[in-house]
Parts: C-alpha cells; structure tokens; sequence
C-alpha cells in the first residue's frame, strides 16, 4: 500500500466540494424566497458544472430558484448537478486509491438503467421533495413533513417503488425528530442534501432499477464482514474475492443480508436473526471457502445471495486470500446513483506498520499515518479497538470521511501468547464458543423469547 499517495492533494477535489456545500446552504433557508447568499450558492453550483451536458439545463434552474420560482424539473437539474459533482470527487478518490493498492482496475461504471413509465407516485413524491427544497431545513414542520406519509404507504406495496419508499420513509423520520426546523441549533446541511438530492433523482423513471449482470460459477473467498447496525434494523455484508471457475480474473464482490430487529437485541445477539437468511455467515466464521454455482450477481459486483445456489466448500483463510489473491483481483464497477464518496468502502491489506494513540487510533506505513476508524467496529464479534492496536496485519476496508482517508478494520493478526491468532469482526457470525459471545447470545435468546411471547398474547388477544 502506497500510504503516500493517499495523503496527497487531489487537484480541483476542494472547488468541487466547495461548490457542493455552497448548493446545501442554500437548501438550508429554503428556495422560496432566495435571499442573496442563496442565490450565491446556486450560482456556484451552476458554475461548477459549467463545462459538462448538464451546463445550461442547471444554469437554468439556478437563475429560475434564485428567483423563486423553481418548478419540480428545475429542482431536478440542481440534484443532477450536486450529485454528478460529488461523482466526480468519488471518481477521483477512487483513482487515488487504486494507484495506492496498485490492484488492477475493474470497470468504472455500470449502465445507466432502462426508463420505465412515469408512475404518480414517483410525481407525489417528486412534489413532496419540491416542497421540501422551497421551505429549507429551517422552515419544515409537522404539516410539510407529513405530506410524505401517504406516498410511502403507496409505495411499499410496490417492490419496484421500495427503494425510494425506504429512502424517504427514514428522511422523514429524521425531519420529524428535528420539527421544527427553526429551533434548530445545529442542521445536518450535507446529509439531508444527500437524502434530498438522491431521492430527487430516484423520483426519475427506472432510476432504482439494478442493473443485472447474470450469474457467476467458481470459487468465494471471504475477507471479513461489515455490520452496519440501527434501532430497528441490521445488516452483515461479507467482502470477499470471487474467482470464476472458467480461470477469470479474480474480482471483489460483496454479498449482504438485511433484518429487522427490536431495539434490545444488540450485539453478538444480532447474528441469530442474521444466520437463517445467509449459510456465508457460517463459512465465514469457520474460514472456509464458498463454491457458488449460477449465484445472481449485479452489476456492481453484489450477490443477490440464495443458500439453492451455494455450497460450503474447502478450508479458506482470509489472511492468505488478503495477501496472495486480492492484489490480483478487480475492484467492482459503480452504478451512476452511488458514485458519491461516502459509498467508498474497498477492502484492502496492511501490515508493516507501525500504530499509534495519540488523538486517534493511527496505522503508520513507510512514514505516512492512516487513521483507523475504530467507532465502525462492532460489538457483535471479538475484534476490539486494543487487538487492532496491538496487531502487525490487517484486513480492512478503505473509506474516505471528513476529507480523509480512513480504514475500518475487518480483521486483524495479532500475538497471543508468541502465536500469531487472527481476529475477526464477523468471529461470532456462525456461532462461539468464546465466554462472552455465548453470554451475550444468551441474553439475545431470552430477550427474542420475551418478546415472541409478548406478540403471541396480543396476537390471541
């Protein structure tokens, strides 16, 4: 891993975010009625794509909402525009890192999706959005807010519709907890325009569709797996390295499953609402390979996972596919929705490198520091903040947050005892016999237990 590299400047990558921020200040007061930094912004914005196809469709639409009277396609272009933007800021971070871990590049985008017919639904939510944009963060309230409610009833019924569904039903929920805007001390300007933009967009037809790429035959090697958990819901993703039983090139997939959950099963407890939906979850915690035969695949290298289509298979440590395969291997394409650099997630190898705690846990290689971010490792598995900080490898994923590199580990090797252990994040994903993983598995059983009881006797009620 060239560490050097990551911390050098990427050229125009301050102008673009610059512009960004700019267009989310303006969203903050509202587009009804632009006051002159307002509309500052909207001409920055403008400006900043000045020399692409979108040129004079945004230029328009800004000139119309610094005037206030922006009409629903006007407020599309502008979402265009932050969005192509903020691409182009993913591309170029993408490019760096790729030169830093000198693996092959993959392909760099995925096809734009078919058009469908307009439904109404996606015009009511595109009007909600509209309404959204003219009141600002500062002006939502109850009434504004509610409006989406009934949309996203509609649209859930709709398995083609629930993206957007899912997407609008959890901003709202944000904008509710925050009503009213006005007594506001601090507004989340740059996520609510992530959500406000990518909604807008996903309003187009045939906009959420998934590009399909077919299936795949050969062999899965997981690297290690990243929970991502909230309240009333959790999802296990499992990096790995396919290679195609044809003799292909390696390339880097990833295979997901999502549950909802109740708010006191946490923890090594969330595995047991996870393994029934995915056998990965098993192998990757016994360090085995997986033998895929016709496995779904999309375009952007996500297994549409089905247990019919797989089957364990030999023995596979990650450690050994981190440093013999996964230099070799692919990186994913990115569909045009999700090139955005929060979505930057790419697994990667490190080791020879020295840590350090000063502000923050930190991986120095060859004399440059990288961060790691230890907020994302869960409480679901034995990895710990101190067994990265004592370790001498690691397997991890790539992100870039608050205008730098970070890497969220996934795995680590460590000595225990003049032995070298492994330590995995997803360890306890296929079960344990470690103490504290059966007690915290434990306690999850007797909460579920609790709570199908409880349901049972409303549901006799």
């Amino acid at each position: 891993m060239r560490a050097d590299l990551l911390a050098e400047t990427i050229a125009g990558l301050d102008e673009a975010l610059a512009a960004v921020d700019a267009f989310d200040r303006a969203l903050v007061g509202g587009l009804l009625r632009p006051q002159p930094a307002q509309a500052g912004g909207l001409t920055e914005l403008a400006h900043a794509v000045a020399g692409t196809p979108l040129a004079a469709r945004v230029a328009e639409a800004a000139g119309k909402a610094a005037a206030g009277s922006a009409s629903e396609d006007h407020f599309v272009a502008l979402a265009a525009a932050r969005t192509a933007l903020l691409g182009s800021v993913h591309d170029a971070l993408m490019v760096r890192l790729e030169e830093a871990s000198g693996r092959p590049r993959g392909e760099a985008t995925v096809p734009a999706p078919g058009e469908r017919q307009a439904a109404n639904l996606l015009v009511a939510a595109r009007s909600w959005l509209s309404d959204l944009a003219r009141s600002g963060w500062q002006g939502i309230d109850h009434d504004v807010v509610a409006g989406a409610a009934p949309i996203v009833s509609a649209m859930l019924v709709d398995p083609a519709l629930r993206r957007l569904a899912t997407l609008l039903d959890g901003f709202a929920a944000e904008l509710v907890a925050s009503c009213p805007g006005a007594a506001l001390e601090r507004i989340p300007a740059r996520r609510w325009a992530d959500l406000w933009s990518r909604a807008m967009l996903l309003t187009l037809p045939g906009a959420a569709e998934v590009p399909m790429a077919g299936t795949v035959t050969g062999r899965l090697l997981p690297l290690g797996v990243d929970v991502q958990e909230h309240a009333t819901a959790v999802q296990a993703q499992v990096h790995a390295v396919f290679e195609p039983a044809d003799g292909g090139a390696p390339r880097l997939v990833r295979a997901g499953v999502s549950v909802p959950k109740p708010d006191t099963v946490v923890g090594a407890g969330l595995w047991q609402l996870l393994r029934p939906h995915m056998s990965l979850l098993a192998a990757v915690s016994e360090g085995r390979s997986m033998d895929l035969v016709g496995m779904p695949v999309t375009a952007e290298g996500d297994l549409l996972w089905n247990d019919e289509h797989a089957r364990t298979g030999e023995p596979a440590d990650a450690f050994v596919t981190a440093r013999i395969v996964l230099p070799t291997a692919t990186d994913p394409a990115t569909a045009p929705l999700d090139r955005h650099p929060a979505r930057i997630a790419v697994p990667v190898f490190l080791e020879g490198y020295a840590t350090g705690n000063d502000d923050a846990l930190t991986f120095t290689i060859a004399g440059h520091p990288l961060t790691v971010d230890t907020d994302r490792i869960p409480t679901a598995g034995p990895l710990t903040p101190a067994a990265v900080a004592a370790s001498g490898s690691c397997i991890g994923l790539l992100r870039w947050d608050a205008g730098t590199y970070r890497v969220q580990p996934l795995a680590v090797e460590t000595t225990v005892r003049k032995k070298t252990v492994a330590i995995h994040a997803g360890g306890w994903a296929g079960g344990t016999t470690d103490k504290a993983g059966i007690k915290a598995e434990k306690a999850a059983t007797d909460a579920v237990a609790v709570l199908r009881e409880r349901a049972g006797r409303l549901l006799r009620k």
